[in-house]
């Protein structure tokens, strides 16, 4: 974020609760977007720390990926499909959001 766009707007006598709302937030969303999509494809595929730390117990710690694993494990080809249809169709979705959050933001620049 560039500093003199701060400056401007504090001699233009912005209060600092304005300026972050009004020009830190919607400079910095890009940003935190694409942090936030980063941390979601992370932790959609976090498999190793979930299994060694918190175990596989389905109804309590089961995660989407221990789940695929567990019925891998159990030769239910079925449940380990259908969960991966199901996180890829949320990753798809997640990812189309973005994409069209992103397109009207750079729209509404221009």
């Amino acid at each position: 974020i560039d500093r003199d766009l701060i400056a401007a707007a504090r001699t233009l006598g912005m209060s600092e609760e304005k300026i972050f709302w009004k020009i830190v937030i919607p400079l910095a969303k890009p940003g935190i977007m694409a942090g936030a999509v980063l941390s979601f494809a992370r932790a959609l595929g976090e498999f190793g720390a979930t299994i060694m730390l918190a175990g596989n117990i389905p109804g309590k710690t089961q995660t989407m990926s221990t789940a695929i694993y567990a019925a891998v494990q159990a030769n239910d080809q079925e449940s380990a499909f259908l969960w991966a249809v199901i996180i890829i169709i949320f990753s798809l979705l997640v990812m189309m959001f973005m994409n069209y959050w992103l397109k009207k933001q750079k729209s509404m620049i221009e």
